[in-house]
């Protein structure tokens, strides 16, 4: 704790705090249109390209960071334009035209590095592009950070109907006068920017994280893109600034703490979320499963009440179930009101049998439909209709009942139930 209430104190750290923040904001809101465009090795390899306008900014200039972001952008646009270039000319598989450049220009880039290193007075650290150091951070950098944070959000507000309609029809986007190219090499430019922003905070290995994760863990909460993009937003800050504060509390690397926390958010929403989440998909199956078995053991239940009585040893013949397991679904559903249990045996309640009624209805309507209206023979429906009898609502098979011409039997003769 002293140690981060340290870092908090010195201005040094504070700079550091806003431009993570700044740099996972942007991020955020920028990559949830490279993930809806399925853009993710783009943003890897424009985060890769860039090592040559570095070299070339240190050779022409000098250790100079305005000269680093003009070089880095320079050389981020020139692969997004030979990227783009290849995939519309030459006959070159998308993520292959995406392979070819990036390892070009980032080997390029390296052998810039190397051959600089052995210069007498001339020292360009690879591992400060690839990781950064965010805790180096200057007020030069923290004002260049601020303005391409400007530039890119603006243009998302500005263009934000173009880049919409583009990501997802391309082809709606010609017929409202937008041309997809322009928005395509608009948006290559915003993200050669913010892989740029990026450099000091995370470094170009893993600024793909920061645009990538949040973006992605946004998508999972919400589902309008306004909403999406906010979200992407304000979880790339809540990832960079918590990820700072982590590094600097227990003397960890910045930039890879914060793809760590990006990535812990992600998981902890992909398990807990209440719609998306594993865990909830895995309790709606559960329920789902469990409903089934009543929904059958009900149903049998009013068959054998029909044609004598209902008890146990007859239930397990029919239901499959073992008698653990069936004196177990019989409390719950005694306890749920739709059984009645006595010393002559069990039976259906009311409202057991007009559940067991719903279900007898489902199935024999969804015959009777497979029947008259795909054609198929009566002994090639039953196991169908059996699967989907718990899936048809109401309103669905009212709708089925009317396109039938309300019929009175199903296929094998049996009535079929009123709703």
């Amino acid at each position: 704790m002293d140690t981060l209430l340290h870092f908090l104190s010195e201005l040094s750290g504070l700079r550091s705090l806003a431009a993570a923040m700044m740099v996972g904001a942007i991020c955020g809101v920028l990559g949830c249109f490279v993930v809806l465009r399925n853009m993710a090795l783009i943003g890897d390899a424009l985060s890769h390209a860039v090592l040559p306008g570095i070299v070339i900014a240190f050779i022409a200039m000098g250790y100079s960071t305005t000269a680093f972001f003009g070089g880095a952008l320079l050389s981020g646009l020139l692969s997004a334009f030979f990227i783009t270039w290849l995939q519309k000319n030459v006959m070159v598989k998308n993520d292959a035209a995406i392979g070819i450049i990036f390892t070009f220009m980032f080997a390029l880039g390296v052998i810039g590095i190397s051959a600089l290193s052995h210069k007498e007075g001339m020292h360009l650290d690879l591992k400060d592009f690839l990781f950064s150091n965010v805790l180096s951070v200057t007020n030069e950098d923290l004002c260049l950070i601020a303005g391409m944070s400007v530039i890119v959000i603006s243009c998302v507000v500005l263009f934000y109907k173009a880049l919409f309609v583009t990501s997802f029809q391309s082809q709606i986007a010609e017929s409202l006068g937008i041309k997809p190219s322009y928005v395509h090499y608009l948006f290559m430019l915003l993200l050669s920017l913010t892989i740029v922003s990026s450099l000091s905070s995370v470094g170009v290995i893993l600024v793909v994280a920061m645009l990538i994760t949040p973006a992605s863990t946004a998508l999972l909460i919400a589902n309008q893109l306004p909403k999406v993009l906010i979200t992407a937003g304000l979880l790339g800050i809540l990832s960079s600034m918590t990820g700072l504060l982590l590094s600097a509390a227990f003397n960890l690397p910045p930039g890879p703490m914060m793809a760590v926390v990006a990535t812990l958010i992600y998981a902890l929403t992909f398990l807990i979320h209440p719609k998306n989440g594993l865990i909830a998909k895995w309790l709606q199956k559960r329920n789902l499963e469990n409903r089934i078995i009543v929904e059958d053991i009900l149903k049998l239940s009013s068959k054998l009440e029909a044609q004598s009585d209902v008890n146990i040893q007859k239930l397990i013949s029919f239901s499959g179930h073992s008698k653990k397991e069936l004196e177990k679904w019989l409390k719950i559903l005694i306890k749920k009101g739709l059984l009645l249990s006595s010393n002559e045996g069990i039976k259906l309640s009311e409202e057991g049998k007009i559940r067991a009624n719903q279900l007898v209805r489902a199935h024999r309507l969804w015959e009777s439909y497979l029947a008259n209206e795909l054609g198929l023979e009566p002994d090639q429906i039953h196991d169908e209709a059996e699967q989907f009898e718990h899936y048809m609502t109401e309103e669905f098979l009212s709708e089925v009942d009317e396109s039938l011409g309300y019929p009175q039997t199903d296929p094998h003769g049996s009535p079929i139930p009123k709703a």
